[in-house]
């Protein structure tokens, strides 16, 4: 959850909640929450603690980590945490996995990670964790009580070639993170499922993006509102703390052009408009990529707008289902089979189907 200056954490999340009862009165089908450590603005460390506490206030929308990054914990204690979450929300959790540590040098050192990892050793990593949740088989000695059978969905989340590969070739859904990484989005997908073996979760590729979405009533408005995510990226490449800012009428004064090439490379997938333009770009999206699902990232500085963005990219997405039948859609179950190519998508089965997902929204 993005801290507003001046807000305290119990309220960041208090906002976290409400987004997430909003959206599940809207359709929507995930809220995902991430793992960040020792970054000032943010208060998503503990992402099971909160991915509980969002669960416990909602009732049917799917919660999970957008994601937990796995060579900061011992595959045994993840194994635990989302166990139990699984047995007190049954059919609800999610686990998105990352391979990136999340933080610096000092911040690893105090989650008590080995200086010398790279990350080669998350295929190993995850290996293990998927032994915790699934049956026992002979021979094993460590089991993870709650953990063992509870089979809590599995997602591969990445930035570049190595997690896309990885859950190419172990069958597992990939999300890509072109929220922040846009630039490799297309390659990531295509080594995806070009290396696509099926498995026991899935017959076929399943992929996901983060994409940055605001919609409000003109485009104007929509391009001011998406000035809180252009301070909170400047404020990123300066090592500032990344609270969220209000909007401003113009960045002209606050970057210099070298600040606003890097900033604007950030956002350039996102998709900001009123909701023709959104309904167009999101359209365009779907065409070149493919994706199964969307995972909207909204950033804004009022929780009303955030609220009314929500609410009228689900109208967008009813209108873009409604349109015409062979206009590519989401697919809004996560054991349906994916796209076979990146031009190529299955057709929502009604209109309340095409878009209703929330991932990383505050965080």
């Amino acid at each position: 959850m993005a801290i507003r200056p001046g807000e305290s954490v119990g309220s960041a999340i208090a906002r976290s909640v409400q987004t997430a009862r909003h959206v599940e009165r809207l359709g929507y089908k995930r809220f995902w929450l991430a793992e960040h450590h020792s970054i000032s603005g943010l208060a998503c460390s503990a992402t099971a603690v909160l991915i509980a506490h969002v669960a416990n206030a909602t009732r049917s929308i799917r919660v999970g980590s957008g994601g937990v990054m796995l060579p900061n914990h011992a595959p045994l204690v993840v194994a635990e945490q989302f166990g139990t979450l699984e047995s007190l929300f049954p059919g609800r959790i999610d686990l998105g996995l990352g391979r990136a540590p999340g933080s610096d040098v000092a911040t690893m050192r105090a989650l008590r990670r080995d200086l010398e990892t790279t990350g080669d050793d998350f295929p190993e990593l995850l290996r293990e964790l998927r032994s915790y949740l699934g049956p026992p088989v002979p021979g094993q000695r460590v089991f993870a009580f709650p953990g063992q059978n509870t089979n809590v969905p599995i997602t591969l989340l990445g930035s570049s070639d190595f997690s896309a590969q990885l859950a190419g070739l172990m069958g597992l859904p990939f999300a890509f993170a072109s929220h922040f990484a846009p630039q490799y989005l297309l390659q990531a997908l295509d080594l995806y499922r070009e290396t696509f073996t099926p498995s026991a979760v899935h017959q076929r590729p399943y992929a996901m993006a983060g994409v940055p979405v605001i919609v409000a009533a003109t485009d104007a408005a929509a391009q001011r509102l998406l000035t809180t995510s252009q301070q909170r990226f400047l404020a990123l490449i300066r090592n500032q703390p990344v609270e969220l800012k209000p909007p401003v009428d113009s960045m002209d004064g606050l970057w210099n052009p070298m600040e606003k090439q890097a900033v604007e490379a950030r956002l350039a997938r996102a998709i900001v408009g009123s909701p023709e333009t959104v309904a167009g770009k999101l359209k365009e999206f779907l065409r070149s990529t493919g994706v199964q699902e969307i995972f909207a990232v909204t950033d804004t500085y009022e929780p009303a707008d955030r609220l009314r963005s929500y609410e009228l990219l689900a109208q967008v997405a009813d209108s873009i289902a409604l349109s015409d039948a062979p206009t590519p859609s989401f697919d809004s179950s996560s054991t349906s089979s994916g796209a076979e190519s990146s031009g190529s998508m299955h057709s929502a089965e009604s209109a309340r189907q095409l878009i209703r997902r929330v991932c990383m929204s505050e965080c």
